[in-house]
């Protein structure tokens, strides 16, 4: 600038920027915008503008990430300072001035690669380093590829940290809270470190960002067990996939993407896009492991992310976007639309997610002369209750209907029918190793013998399992048969943990009648698969049926007072009850409430005995209006991190 000319103060205004792009929570000490809307600064000189009119009749703004711009990914542009600024393209625009100040306008695209900026202002040939500030996705911003319309669902799938995962099984789906704390300074600093590692060229373009850049990066900056504990920092041991989707959540939304994470039950995984997968059982009904690579899992969790896919040039393909951030390679993003329509050539994985949630799995029994036997009655079929945390609320939502069209229906037939038509023309056209297996046929079923089970699908830790049978003989003679009972414990991705229980039976089941049978033990693993296989030892025709059941965790019963008021203190109850036959030894209660109580607090209470119950009295003072969140934590040397929350609304004083 001209001899003299020096800026004494630039203010980012912080408060009133960062809580119109709504990034308050985020942020106190720095300037966090988001794309497509407009943010204001105030630049102050040490003397009066009109001293140096020479030098000030050509002043610019340049924005610039990294310290080198000249290299291929990194970015600086120069836009001159007008009276008007260009709200489509970099720009600023002077709103306000007197003698000694000018107050900015500055403009940013709604395509602008996300990430750090260094502001500057340059006259004639003398440059100023302004300051930093950081550019976020703009769902609120209309011409933002991740515009959401609904203002319910941006405050959901971008500013609620409060989220609840679903587990269990299809018949019973358990909720487990999670605090994604995608505000949090840590994970900001986390998100913008890996959004600029992938930053191509000159933009980011989502949907190819995820695609070549591949997911490792990503989880190693993520990693729960590394210092930056973006998530809930859950022990290794917990279900990692729940960890991998949580972190993709927290990142995606600190990044200003809406994402949810989503959980479907009984799915295929890893069937190499294949619409068939088997599973093995001997001749107890003992499940094995004879293909350790396409499993039926009990649940699986994925995300997904709402955007514009402007690369398809099919609107209905935007939305909702499936995301996989478990398997090794990464899956998606794959519209959920095209998902649902088996349009598996839409890139990227539709073929991937499609296979998992609509594949049919054959059971077969394998015998002691390692010849294999169809099982009829045990046919499943994949994809079931696709659930996610509804708005506003922690209520579940199932989705399924986005993904597929009703089980039989004529919709499916035909979605079906085009899948595998895409499949053949794909293999005839590229050399992708990726293909749909013939359609899986439904094996006919003889009529003379039909079994029935029955069992809850969910108990309580210490609860007994009631197992009910029932096996009707509809031939027209005395049918010879051999029943076989078991229940062995699981992992949610299908791999056997132990054989708990079995019990075999021999009898002659009269014509046109039934026979019960009913059992009463104890359950104590947290997924447990009932299985019975009854042989015609007439025909050898071999029938199985199959219950699964999760089982819960004690209860952290959590209560509040009625009518709580901002800044007034109250009073929470939490009671442990302890339904085993053994006393909880060393239990630690970890508490944790955004807006209700300042960081962690840890309740050390010893032993609880066995049957008894055990109260907790929590203070608190809540420090915000509207809902608030309580989670309870137990460890003990029996259990580990079983949690249990309670939601409520406090009233502002």
């Amino acid at each position: 600038m001209g001899e003299g000319l020096s800026i004494k103060k630039c203010d980012f205004m912080i408060p009133e920027n960062n809580k119109n792009h709504h990034t308050a929570e985020i942020s106190t000490d720095r300037l966090m915008v988001r794309r497509g809307q407009p943010f204001t600064i105030t630049v102050s000189f040490s003397a009066p503008i009109h001293n140096y009119m020479q030098q000030m009749k050509r002043t610019f703004l340049i924005v610039q990430t990294g310290s080198h711009p000249s290299r291929a990914d990194e970015i600086q542009i120069e836009f001159p300072i007008s009276s008007l600024g260009d709200q489509k393209q970099w720009s600023a625009a002077v709103e306000e001035q007197d003698p000694n100040f000018w107050t900015l306008c500055v403009n940013t695209p709604a395509n602008a690669p996300i990430g750090q900026y260094t502001l500057f202002l340059r006259a004639s040939k003398s440059s100023y380093n302004l300051g930093n500030f950081i550019l976020l996705f703009n769902p609120w911003c209309q011409d933002d590829e991740v515009f959401l319309a609904n203002e319910a669902q941006r405050q959901e799938y971008i500013l609620n940290q409060d989220g609840v995962i679903y587990q269990g099984n299809e018949n019973a789906v358990l909720a487990q809270p999670w605090d994604f704390s995608q505000v949090s300074k840590r994970s900001n600093r986390s998100a913008l470190s890996y959004s600029h590692q992938q930053r191509k060229g000159s933009s980011i373009h989502f949907p190819v960002l995820f695609q070549t850049a591949g997911l490792v990066p990503f989880l190693t900056v993520l990693a729960p067990k590394k210092a930056l504990h973006l998530s809930e920092a859950a022990p290794l041991e917990q279900d990692t996939q729940l960890i991998h989707s949580s972190c993709f959540c927290t990142v995606l939304r600190c990044l200003g993407i809406p994402t949810r994470v989503v959980t479907g039950f009984t799915w295929a995984h890893n069937t190499k896009s294949s619409l068939s997968v088997d599973e093995y059982y001997d001749e107890d009904g003992t499940l094995l492991t004879q293909d350790k690579s396409a499993r039926v899992w009990t649940f699986h969790v994925w995300n997904e992310c709402w955007m514009a896919r402007t690369d398809l040039l099919v609107p209905e393909y935007s939305g909702w976007q499936a995301l996989d951030a478990t398997c090794p390679s990464f899956c998606g993003p794959a519209p959920v639309h095209a998902i649902k329509e088996g349009d598996t050539q839409v890139d990227y994985d539709v073929c991937y997610f499609f296979a998992a949630i609509n594949a049919k799995c054959q059971v077969w029994i394998h015998k002691a002369d390692d010849t294999l036997k169809p099982a009829f009655g045990g046919t499943k079929y994949t994809g079931n209750n696709i659930s996610t945390k509804s708005v506003g609320s922690d209520r579940c939502e199932d989705i399924t209907q986005n993904y597929k069209y009703p089980e039989g229906s004529l919709q499916e037939k035909k979605v079906l029918d085009k899948a595998y038509r895409n499949m053949k023309e794909l293999e005839t056209t590229s050399s992708s190793t990726a293909q749909f297996s013939s359609i899986p046929t439904v094996l006919e079923e003889p009529v003379n013998l039909f079994m029935h089970l029955q069992s809850n699908s969910s108990l309580q830790l210490g609860q007994d399992i009631t197992l009910s049978i029932e096996v009707f003989n509809h031939s027209g003679g005395e049918k010879a048969t051999h029943l076989v009972v078991g229940i062995q414990a699981l992992h949610y991705n299908g791999v056997p943990i132990a054989q708990l229980w079995k019990e075999e039976f021999h009898f002659n089941l009269p014509s046109n009648t039934g026979n019960p049978f009913c059992w009463c033990m104890l359950g104590e693993n947290h997924l447990l698969r009932l299985t019975a296989v009854l042989r015609d030892e007439d025909s050898f025709y071999i029938y199985l049926a199959q219950e699964e059941i999760s089982i819960c965790d004690p209860p952290l019963t959590i209560e509040f007072p009625e009518n709580m008021v901002q800044y007034q203190p109250s009073t929470a109850k939490i009671s442990l009850h302890n339904p085993l036959t053994e006393p909880l030894e060393q239990c630690v209660i970890a508490v944790t409430g955004r807006g209700l109580i300042y960081r962690q607090r840890n309740y050390r209470l010893g032993s609880v005995q066995a049957k008894s119950t055990q109260e907790l009295q929590i203070p608190f003072t809540p420090t915000r209006a509207g809902p608030g969140r309580l989670t309870a934590r137990l460890s003990c040397l029996q259990l580990q991190n079983l949690k249990s929350y309670r939601t409520t609304n406090m009233a502002a004083a």
